[in-house]
């Protein structure tokens, strides 16, 4: 009997090379192109040196140079120089700074349907919006895949959003996904896959779709992923690259774990109101909101078609006296386009601040509002404190509104601004690549040095799990604690992600201060968190603190997925409580003692955490595979894979 498949099964059924396609057990993926940023990068090519492989066995790996772009000390510079080296030696195509966001560009220059990435960065499932399998991972998961490793995840559910009709004018992609997250919310897409089908489908451009797919990280799914057809041969004719196309669609009887309908032609502009990208209200429920900020740009929000789209508001017009408005080109080549069309001087000329084709304000890379201050950005997170200000009120919204309302200085529907023209992808892009830098070749490789500046540091050393854990409770969270509560971004952290020494120092700053010196102190810690702790990015660096201060387990309601799988790269054992009451139980500064837990990791799910202040045994679950209770048992991904030979 002839078996019928979603999208997504069929790309990962082609690529499993360890495990049998059955939802929730684990599989190992081939994967077929990886991506790093420079503010994971670094680390993630330590550990793909501290492997010894040569060069790497991917069909293509890139690096860019998109985050840490303020070069406010040597630091920035440094890292940028040494992943740079590293690219040159082992393989890897190096995009410089300026080249653009690593997820447009590689949307633009390098992404494929039906082919896998994964990127050390929590926003790659962008490349979903070309038919990639793209999932977010840690870095240490993407150096194993650039040694010829595979790329483990649970054989997820499978969701299909069904889109009907067609979007109103002035309606945007953004609004397809922010309604996804009304209805889901931040952790309705763990373990699961979202794929988009229907009729409206083809209503849509590659970039909307790539915008759908990028802020699905939001959900905390594992990727979002849209068909392969003739709108995405078009996008790739357009690039210069319509060899890679090959059409891709589930298969008509496909059977989905769930179905989602939403008629494009109902929604309406929305906003995803502080502190979370689920807070989700209509212009309507908002009501007339006075701002003082609004930014134009980001991984989810900057392609050549979102820009038109604000040259075209803001043409003839200035900003709002009361509000700073700043725009960011997702890529050179957007930029380029920009300058060639005459919309680059219609912003600038609209009172518009242009930054560089990088991410910018929305990892709190500058711009920061003002205290208090009411912003509008098209980006893909507004967790309390990501912009840089503590008290600043970040709303999520498409470029058509925040242009709208930069012009008003109020929040502003942009269906007031009357008709609104076709824009559509043009027949063929700008095309340069003079600022991606392809490696040495095999025989030159061996003649390339390494430069390794001061802020360099080797990462933490894990060693194998002790039998018995005896720790204080160090910290006590409450729920959907993000990873930059964990470990924060900005200007002044950012330089530090080659330095776990001194980025432990901001360890979970946001929530307690005090907690690094604390941890420091007692040498051994465990963490209390309640559901979806470590939501948001990638960055395996809210793990690999914790490891440096000493934290030896976590103990959950729930775990956001990339994190959890960072805990157990690093060797930090991801605890969930069997009764979620049990959270209250435990108070900051208790005592905690896990016995024996090396064999009852080994029997089975369950472990016995004692409270040993108060006396009482708490039932905590695990809910691991045979390879990960492997890789806790020895210390963490990097000494399973010297151990086994393997990732």
């Amino acid at each position: 009997m002839n078996m019928a498949y979603t999208l997504a099964e069929k790309i990962i059924n082609a690529h499993i090379v360890d495990g049998e396609p059955v939802r929730g057990t684990e599989v190992g993926l081939k994967i077929d192109q990886t991506l790093t940023q420079d503010a994971t990068g670094t680390m993630a090519y330590l550990e793909f040196e501290a492997m010894g492989v040569p060069r790497v066995k991917t069909e293509r790996s890139v690096a860019y140079i998109d985050h840490n772009t303020l070069q406010n000390g040597f630091e920035n510079a440094d890292d940028h120089r040494f992943i740079g080296s590293v690219c040159r030696k082992h393989g890897i195509y190096f995009s410089r700074p300026g080249n653009g966001i690593c997820h447009q560009v590689h949307l633009e220059r390098f992404g494929a349907p039906g082919k896998t990435l994964i990127g050390s960065d929590s926003h790659t499932p962008t490349g979903g919006g070309i038919g990639m399998l793209a999932i977010g991972a840690g870095g240490m998961d993407v150096a194993v895949a650039m040694g010829g490793g595979a790329y483990y995840i649970t054989y997820p559910e499978i969701v299909n959003v069904k889109l009907t009709g067609k979007l109103q004018p002035w309606v945007a992609a953004k609004d397809v996904i922010l309604e996804v997250l009304k209805r889901l919310s931040v952790k309705g897409g763990v373990g699961k896959i979202i794929e988009y089908s229907g009729d409206g489908v083809k209503t849509l451009s590659v970039p909307e779709r790539a915008t759908i797919t990028n802020m699905g990280a939001e959900l905390g799914a594992t990727t979002s992923i849209f068909p392969s057809d003739e709108i995405t041969r078009e996008f790739l004719r357009a690039e210069g690259r319509e060899e890679v196309f090959v059409p891709l669609s589930a298969d008509e009887d496909a059977v989905y774990d769930k179905v989602i309908e939403i008629n494009l032609s109902e929604l309406v502009p929305l906003a995803a109101c502080p502190h979370s990208p689920d807070n989700v209200k209509t212009c309507e429920e908002i009501g007339k909101l006075k701002i003082d900020q609004v930014c134009i740009g980001s991984c989810t929000n900057s392609s050549l078609l979102d820009m038109l789209k604000v040259a075209h508001i803001l043409k003839g017009k200035t900003v709002h006296p009361d509000v700073s408005l700043s725009i960011a080109p997702g890529s050179k080549q957007v930029l380029n386009m920009l300058a060639e069309n005459g919309a680059l001087a219609v912003m600038i000329d609209a009172g518009a601040r242009i930054l560089e084709s990088a991410c910018g304000p929305c990892i709190g890379m500058g711009q920061s509002p003002n205290s208090k201050g009411i912003s509008l950005r098209t980006f893909n997170r507004n967790f309390e404190g990501r912009s840089g200000t503590k008290d600043g009120q970040v709303y999520l919204v498409s470029p058509e509104l925040a242009a709208a309302s930069a012009l008003t200085g109020y929040l502003t529907d942009p269906r007031t601004l009357g008709d609104m023209p076709e824009f559509e992808i043009p027949e063929k892009f700008y095309i340069n690549d003079n600022m991606i830098v392809p490696p040495a070749s095999e025989k030159d490789m061996d003649s390339v040095e390494v430069l390794r500046g001061p802020n360099i540091k080797p990462f933490p050393v894990s060693e194998p799990l002790e039998k018995d854990i005896n720790a204080v409770c160090a910290l006590k969270v409450g729920d959907n604690i993000t990873t930059d509560h964990i470990m924060p971004a900005g200007a002044k952290i950012l330089p530090l992600r080659s330095n776990i020494p001194e980025i432990s120092k901001y360890c979970f700053a946001v929530c307690d201060e005090t907690f690094p010196a604390r941890a420091l102190e007692l040498k051994k810690s465990i963490i209390v968190g309640g559901a979806n702790y470590g939501q948001g990015s990638s960055r395996e660096h809210a793990a690999l603190a914790p490891l440096y201060l000493g934290v030896k387990a976590v103990i959950t309601k729930s775990f956001a997925r990339i994190h959890m799988a960072n805990l157990i790269n690093a060797g930090i054992v991801p605890l969930v409580f069997e009764n979620e009451s049990d959270y209250d139980r435990i108070n900051q500064g208790d005592e905690l003692e896990i016995q024996d837990i090396t064999d009852q990791l080994k029997k089975g799910d369950t472990i016995t955490v004692t409270d040993k202040t108060t006396g009482v045994d708490i039932i905590t679950k695990v809910s691991l595979s045979d390879r990960q209770r492997e890789m806790l048992l020895a210390g963490g991904l990097l000494n399973y894979t010297k151990l086994n030979g393997k990732g």
